[in-house]
């Protein structure tokens, strides 16, 4: 599979970004957006409980599910960090369902994360852990990025995004296929099909559905907080997290070795739903080049660190390109076989 150099930003003048601000305004239409959204949501909660039919309440579901599906497995997995190759008729589908997420277009998703990824770690990350969960969730959501950070989301390479048409179409028409996709085809079916209320398709179908996708998706950048344990932290933990939150160093893997399929949105590793669907589709021959790290892949990397005294990530990203699967294994073969 061809090398993308996605997460790392083009070279600029350090001089040039030197000179400008970090500070971070305020971005008051986002804050008045998210407090309508999560106050209307409630009343959507309420609606849910007591008056919504079941067959809304399936719709809701349906619809979470399918847009944390494609906001894991599509904008983050393979376009993001290319873990995998997808056939154009399965990036088709995962481009549209990404547009139930209504968090943009697939473009500037993959833009922020992969600026996330080449400042993690570090005071300018956007998501900034070390600031806490809710900040990394969503406070930072709620100011506009400094002049630094907007510079050096510039300088990150999208060439492989750009390259994409399905993609690009998504960033071209964004906005006409949120208005179909997104809001008249979902609002409009409790009504249409089972006569349910204007107010459960509005406050239930529309708000709260809105977000619950939303956290979803932003719970991509912010998960660190919750499932991933600090250096000094001991595994397993003491702690009584234990026994509803199940912390590892599986986070720390991530931004080490982006390109693995194997790693999850929330804090797990070879498990979930998204996972199973990737293994799923390239048994479909829709998907195919699965990236993963072997136990024997780590094991050169470490000897290699310590022999050159490389650093190990450098390392881990050598001996990963050198990892292949045999030709004849059901995850290589050939979209047109």
């Amino acid at each position: 599979m061809t090398e993308v150099n996605g997460e790392t930003s083009k070279n600029g003048s350090k001089s040039e970004l030197s000179k400008l601000s970090k500070s971070r305004e305020a971005d008051w239409p986002a804050v008045l957006f998210f407090i309508h959204i999560h106050l209307l949501s409630i009343y959507g909660i309420w609606l849910l409980f007591f008056e919504v039919k079941w067959m809304t309440v399936l719709l809701l579901v349906t619809l979470t599910s399918l847009a944390t599906l494609a906001v894991n497995t599509g904008a983050h997995r393979l376009w993001a960090h290319r873990t995998y190759t997808a056939t154009k008729e399965l990036r088709f589908v995962l481009m549209l369902l990404h547009t139930l997420v209504g968090q943009g277009s697939i473009y500037s998703w993959v833009q922020y994360h992969r600026l996330h990824h080449a400042l993690f770690g570090t005071d300018v990350d956007p998501y900034d852990h070390k600031k806490g969960f809710l900040y990394a969730h969503m406070l930072t959501r709620l100011k506009k990025l400094s002049p630094y950070q907007e510079k050096l989301k510039e300088q990150i390479d999208m060439s492989d995004i750009e390259n994409d048409s399905i993609v690009m179409f998504q960033k071209n028409f964004y906005w006409l296929l949120y208005a179909v996709l997104f809001l008249l085809l979902p609002l409009n079916a409790p009504l249409e099909y089972w006569d349910d209320s204007v107010m459960s398709a509005v406050f239930v179908i529309g708000f709260l559905r809105y977000a619950l996708v939303l956290h979803a998706s932003w719970l991509i950048e912010s998960g660190f907080c919750i499932w991933g344990l600090e250096q000094n932290d001991k595994y397993p933990s003491d702690s009584n997290s234990v026994f509803f939150l199940n912390r590892s160093f599986w986070p720390h893997y991530h931004y080490l070795i982006p390109r693995d399929y194997k790693s999850g949105e929330y804090g797990s590793y070879d498990a979930g739903c998204s996972t199973a669907f990737i293994r799923v589709w390239a048994a479909l021959r829709l998907a195919k080049d699965l990236r993963t790290m072997e136990s024997t892949t780590v094991h050169a990397a470490l000897a290699e660190t310590i022999k050159t005294k490389k650093p190990l990530k450098l390392c881990l990203q050598e001996a990963t390109k050198q990892q292949r699967l045999p030709e004849d294994h059901y995850l290589r073969q050939d979209f047109a076989n």
